[in-house]
């Protein structure tokens, strides 16, 4: 039997994703209730220009006054959709000590200040869901948090920003430099602005760190995951990518140590073979693979960024709180318990692709040979061209620490014979 008082929802933001969500609550009114058990109801929406018009939202509902909103005491479920960490952190922990639970799509807030969070959400009896902030419409976090919790997850790797993979993917099928490709982004809407949190990869750091986090039972911020932007991949890059038989994709790679006692996480470019399915991701998509120890791997793709990709992550969140909140339960919360170490980068071990400038003449190679044995990096492979008293040698290593490779190229700066290096790339899916 459904009961025919409402639930109300309280909107933070009504931007292109909040006004999406503010449609489909409306257009799909009986449906969410139907799947809920009680109607839902906007309650309010809270903006910072109350001017502009905002199509299917009755005047009345708007207020520029988010705290008051949370305030009410007869909002069931708080939404937020502006971003940033404040003053999006304190509404949310006023909404929880006012008796509301919480959907967010705040991946900063959440990479940030997510256990805190999680701690006054629980504290208070309340729901902080948030997979709109992974992804887009890709369901990924539950499937991590609960079809996987019975299973022992090793590895998560994915493209979780779609401006990043569509200029890489652009750089390799036209073999477009990147700010001819960044451009088109831009153009096209893809890219902000100001494409930095996108490029230099501190969105998909983000990310990461949330999905450490739920993947592996450990806290994990935002300053434990390495960070390295796409800005200086070239088309001499994909060049050498594709003679390998690989592409570059701009990766988030969260994965538990062979020993099972640390974990890293990490986001930099990496070519990986075009045999690996996260190769064939084009344009704008996101895909994550994910590898356990039952489940073997599992892949999920689709839209990861959009107002209508993100607000049906958003109602998904928005139709399980609801439904709790009937109940009178709540949803997994902040699971910690395994409280790993976060390994530094240095102990990442992987294979590396390394362009070196160096003179051509006899003995070169054997120089740079021996240096990477000194400092225990074995070489797979090794690719030599030249003429007039210049050449370019590429090396391909076995699995190494990068630790081992930042101190082997140290040395090899050293060389008379190495005039610069080129490039240096990570090498992962293999």
């Amino acid at each position: 039997m459904m009961r025919t008082r409402p639930l109300k929802v309280a909107l933070l933001g009504c931007g292109v994703v909040g006004s999406e969500v503010a449609r489909i609550m409306t257009t799909h009114a009986d449906d969410l209730a139907a799947r809920i058990g009680a109607p839902v109801e906007l309650a309010g929406v809270a903006v910072r220009r109350p001017d502009r018009v905002r199509e299917g939202i009755a005047p009345e509902l708007v207020t520029t006054d988010a705290t008051a909103l949370v305030k009410r005491g007869d909002i069931d479920v708080v939404v937020e959709v502006i971003g940033g960490i404040e003053p999006a952190r304190g509404l949310i922990t006023t909404a929880f000590e006012h008796g509301a639970s919480v959907v967010s799509a705040n991946k900063a807030l959440l990479a940030q200040d997510g256990a805190a969070l999680h701690a006054v959400a629980e504290q208070h009896g309340k729901d902080l869901y948030y997979e709109a902030a992974v992804a887009g419409a890709i369901p990924l976090l539950r499937p991590l948090r609960e079809s996987l919790a019975g299973d022992k997850i090793n590895r998560v790797m994915g493209i979780v920003n779609g401006t990043t993979n569509f200029i890489l993917d652009k750089m390799d099928s036209t073999g477009a430099g990147y700010q001819e490709a960044l451009d088109e982004a831009t153009a096209l809407g893809y890219a902000e602005a100001d494409p930095t949190a996108d490029v230099e990869g501190f969105d998909a750091a983000a990310k990461a760190a949330i999905l450490a986090g739920i993947a592996f039972h450990t806290r994990v911020r935002l300053d434990d995951v390495y960070r390295e932007g796409m800005t200086e991949v070239t088309a001499a890059d994909f060049a050498s990518a594709k003679e390998m038989g690989c592409t570059i994709k701009l990766l988030a790679i969260c994965e538990r140590a062979e020993d099972g006692a640390s974990v890293t996480a990490r986001v930099h470019p990496a070519m990986i073979p075009l045999s690996h399915p996260l190769a064939s991701v084009r344009g704008a998509y996101n895909a994550v693979f994910v590898e356990s120890d039952a489940a073997g791997q599992l892949m999920f793709y689709g839209p990861g960024a959009g107002g209508s990709p993100t607000a049906s992550a958003v109602l998904g969140d928005l139709v399980a709180v609801c439904r709790n909140r009937i109940g009178g339960a709540t949803g997994p919360g902040d699971s910690a318990y395994a409280a790993l170490p976060v390994s530094p980068m240095g102990d990442v071990v992987t294979r590396y692709h390394i362009s070196l400038d160096v003179a051509d003449k006899p003995g070169v190679l054997a120089q740079v040979a021996t240096v990477f044995a000194e400092h225990g990096v074995s070489i797979d492979t090794v690719r030599q061209s030249g003429k007039d008293g210049e050449a370019s040698l590429v090396v391909v290593t076995h699995r190494a620490s990068d630790a081992a490779l930042t101190g082997t190229v140290e040395a090899l700066r050293k060389l008379d014979t190495v005039r610069g290096v080129a490039s240096i790339m990570r090498v992962e899916g293999e």
